[in-house]
């Protein structure tokens, strides 16, 4: 009987790499020194998680879910953070430096600290388990596809408006 592998049992994960191909016998495993966040990134992240925690925080005193009920606080942030990365990865993003501090604060940061998968996902499966089967399901799939589909609006609208601001900056 085979037990179940670790993630330092399976082949090629950067734990254990694979060791049978050739070459790969002497792979480090450690980061390229350009692959690693600098300080002032990591600074951005935190400040734009302390600002989108704390955003998050007040929708969901603002719209408290009552036991057993819609969880409308996650479901509102989520889908408005889907639409707001899709919006600003559209406008302001494509013209900066993957890199850049204000790609980390703004995405990893504000929207990440903002949008929860663990909470959605917490909130998706008490409400199965309560048996209220209908409202699971609207949460799970309803956020889901929302925020795919918002995104996409916001990628689209982002679009447009970058077009507008590239040809008044080519008129002037």
């Amino acid at each position: 009987m085979s037990r179940p592998a670790s993630n330092g049992d399976l082949p090629g994960t950067p734990l254990e790499p694979e060791a049978d191909r050739p070459g790969d016998r002497h792979r480090r495993l450690a980061v390229h020194p350009s692959a690693r966040p600098r300080l002032g990134t990591l600074v951005a992240i935190a400040l734009g998680g302390m600002l989108g925690a704390s955003a998050r925080h007040s929708v969901a005193v603002w719209l408290p879910t009552e036991p057993d009920g819609f969880p409308w606080a996650t479901w509102w942030t989520n889908l408005s953070g889907s639409f707001l990365l899709g919006l600003l990865l559209a406008v302001v993003l494509e013209r900066l430096p993957p890199a850049h501090r204000l790609r980390a604060f703004l995405t990893t940061g504000l929207l990440g600290a903002f949008t929860t998968m663990s909470t959605y996902q917490v909130e998706t499966a008490l409400l199965l388990e309560d048996g209220h089967l209908a409202t699971g399901a609207l949460n799970g799939v309803g956020s889901l596809a929302g925020g795919i589909g918002l995104a996409w609006c916001g990628a689209a609208l982002g679009r447009r408006v970058r077009t507008q601001m590239d040809r008044g900056v080519r008129a002037a």
